[in-house]
Parts: structure tokens; C-alpha cells; sequence
């Protein structure tokens, strides 16, 4: 930290190591900057200091999620939810289709992901609402093969990073943004299933396009981090990174704790 209170790329790569990031792996981030603090140079600085962290071989992935084009996410019945049904079609009609190459991420993720994924030689997955963006030489690996009918499950970048052996970075943020949890609600047995809606681009024209997945609910994700927090064994690794109270676990951990958790708790 300089003399001014501001947090500098050395030293959170510091923190960063100290807290377990090793070079050449591949690590799934979830950020809130606000509570990291302020830093010289912003969120292009924590991106640095995380890759400086993981070194040359490795890996960062971020959520790159895109709710705006769907009439079946939260975001979508919030929004509409003052909206008599023609205010309703209205909001439906202007949704753009997704386009991996343009469309921002959810402003809900935090800045992190969206300077991910326009970083130069980063790659985004094609799943059209819960897609990942990745950066480092093995991008493509991570995010190539995301199945449209998949948000996260066995066909998604998270099942690759669960093989892969990588870890989650809470930087700042709670069990509740853990999104490798997920993965633990599609492999309980016979997961409940729902539909899915959203806009896509089909040969250069704009349409509705449907699919059943599994019935992602992340509403008890805290309380689930909390049971794999207590449950000791050094899963889940804490510290300090700037001003932020930081987690690392095991995508894999996470994962196979979460399945249990479920079967137990839902």
C-alpha cells in the first residue's frame, strides 16, 4: 500500500500468493473491487496482479453471464414486474440476441469479468446466458465445447474446470457468488429441470430461442459456503487481499461438497 491508502499491483500479488494462488493453474474469479479497496490503476491492476500471481501457464476465468436477453431469468421479472403485458412485450421486443464478441457482461458480476473479456487474446464460451470468458494459454480449453442447452453442467466450462483441478477466488465476495456450486445441482440425483428462454442469433436473424436445463437456485449458496467453511480439513483457504476478506477453495471441493450438501439439504 502506498502512503496515500492505495493498494498497489505488488503488493496484492503479494497477498495473493500468500493466500495460495500458484503459478500455472487455472482460477475462477469472483471480485467485488469495492471491497478489495482502491488500487493504483483499477481493475486493470487486480487483473494483473492475479495473472502476475498464476504466472505465464496460467489461467484466469471469470463469469461472463448475460441476463438483458432472456424473459426467464430474475433480472428479466424485476424489471417487468411494474409493467402491465404490453410494457412487457415492449421490453421483450428490444432484447438484443446474444453475440459472444460484443455483448457485455451482467453489471451485477462486477467490473472484473467485463475487462476480462475485452482483453486482448481472451475467449468467451457460447452458451447465449450463463457463457465464461477466459484469459491465458489455455482459454480455449476452458471455454470451447460450452453447449447451448447446458448453463452449467457437464457440457460447461465449469465441468472442464472441475477435471482441470482449479480453484475459486472469492476476491471480496461471499459463498454467494460461488458459481462452481452449480455444478454440485447437476449432479444429485434426477435434478429438478425448467425452461429457459432467451434471444439468440440464428444465421444473421433474431429469434426466441427455448430449452430445458436443470433449475439453478442459488438463493441457499451462503448458508451452503458456511457449512463447507466450518466444515474444516483446509477446503476453503481465507485472507486478505487489499482490503477484502479473501476465500480459496478447490472447484473440485466445492463441487462434491455442494452435491452432499443438497442431497441432505433440499
Amino acid at each position: 500500500m502506498t502512503g496515500t491508502g492505495v493498494h498497489t499491483e505488488r503488493q496484492l500479488g503479494t497477498q495473493l500468493a500468500a493466500l495460495g494462488v500458484e503459478p500455472g493453474g487455472f482460477l475462477l474469479v469472483h471480485a467485488s473491487l469495492r471491497a478489495v479497496g482502491p488500487v493504483a490503476g483499477g481493475g486493470a491492476t487486480v487483473l494483473r496482479a492475479v495473472r502476475e500471481a498464476l504466472g505465464p501457464d496460467g489461467t484466469v476465468v471469470v463469469p461472463a453471464f448475460t441476463a438483458r436477453n432472456s424473459d426467464t431469468s430474475s433480472a428479466y421479472r424485476e424489471r417487468v414486474r411494474l409493467l402491465g403485458e404490453a410494457g412487457r412485450a415492449a421490453v421483450r421486443a428490444a432484447m438484443p440476441p446474444y453475440d459472444a464478441e460484443t455483448m457485455p457482461c451482467d453489471a451485477g458480476l462486477g467490473v472484473l469479468p467485463e475487462i476480462v473479456r475485452r482483453s486482448p487474446g481472451a475467449m468467451r464460451s457460447a452458451h447465449p446466458q450463463t457463457s465464461f470468458a477466459a484469459l491465458g494459454p489455455y482459454a480455449e480449453k476452458v471455454v470451447s465445447g460450452h453447449r447451448p442447452d447446458c448453463h452449467l453442467g457437464e457440457d460447461s466450462p465449469l465441468a472442464r474446470l472441475y477435471d482441470l483441478r482449479a480453484r475459486v477466488l472469492m476476491l471480496g465476495t461471499g459463498f454467494g457468488t460461488c458459481t462452481a456450486f452449480h455444478l454440485g445441482e447437476y449432479r444429485v440425483a434426477r435434478p429438478p429441470r425448467r425452461t429457459y428462454r432467451c434471444v439468440v442469433r440464428d444465421g444473421g436473424v433474431r429469434r426466441w430461442w427455448r430449452y430445458e436445463d436443470v433449475a439453478l437456485d442459488d438463493r441457499d449458496f451462503a448458508a451452503l459456503g458456511a457449512e463447507l467453511e466450518r466444515s474444516g480439513g483446509g477446503a476453503v483457504r481465507s485472507g486478505v487481499v487489499g482490503s477484502a476478506r479473501c476465500r480459496l477453495v478447490e472447484v473440485a471441493d466445492a463441487v462434491d461438497f455442494a452435491r452432499r450438501w443438497f442431497a441432505r439439504n433440499r
